[in-house]
């Protein structure tokens, strides 16, 4: 067809250019592909696919980063826990400690005051020191509390403050000779370190 029969507008056509036009379309729109319907279906149905792997994988994501969140929290909860334990049981020992420490003195004065009853006439109140003495040494050996007394021993500074000197008749050279005020000691914790008089070496 040449330019002239197809710039032509449609009522200028001839019927034979008119069947040639149509004919020269119905070829073009037939060489257009066209997509059958279940073609289309299964495309639709891959997108989802691909759609729901995609929203799959991004969730199995999120859930791996919540899962790696909650361990750390348990973690640090755990360790949190144990130092708690650690610090409170640290506390109740030196609690402990304290207060055996501060009881000392009152020891001392009701071993004093049985030694002064020793020739009181009162029997009564020789045997109630004695039995405040006895419920006060039962107290301390519950709290694990020894006395330090080691006399005729070696001195050790780590247990005893030498406090006077000895001469040789005392005893051997270097060992305490005598104890001024006993020490005590909780466990490998020392509460008073004994007072002693030591034969100097």
């Amino acid at each position: 067809m040449s330019k002239e029969r197809k710039n032509r507008p449609e009522e200028e056509q001839t019927p034979a250019e008119a069947a040639e036009q149509a004919l020269k379309e119905a070829l073009e729109k037939s060489e257009e592909p066209e997509m059958p319907e279940a073609d289309a279906a299964d495309k639709k149905e891959e997108n989802e696919k691909d759609l729901l792997t995609k929203e799959l994988e991004e969730a199995k994501a999120k859930a791996a980063e919540y899962l790696a969140m909650a361990q750390r929290v348990q973690a640090d909860f755990e360790n949190y826990r144990k130092r708690n334990e650690t610090i409170r049981a640290d506390a109740y020992a030196e609690g402990r400690k304290d207060v055996a420490a501060v009881m000392l003195p009152v020891l001392d004065n009701l071993e004093r005051a049985v030694d002064a009853a020793a020739g009181c006439e009162d029997e009564a109140l020789k045997n109630g020191v004695e039995l405040v003495l006895r419920q006060m040494a039962d107290v301390y050996q519950k709290l694990e509390v020894t006395a330090i007394d080691r006399k005729g021993e070696k001195f050790d500074p780590n247990l005893e403050n030498a406090v006077l000197q000895g001469t040789e008749e005392e005893g051997e050279p270097g060992t305490v000779c005598q104890v001024l005020q006993k020490g005590y000691k909780m466990g490998d914790r020392i509460l008073r370190h004994a007072m002693v008089k030591v034969v100097p070496e």
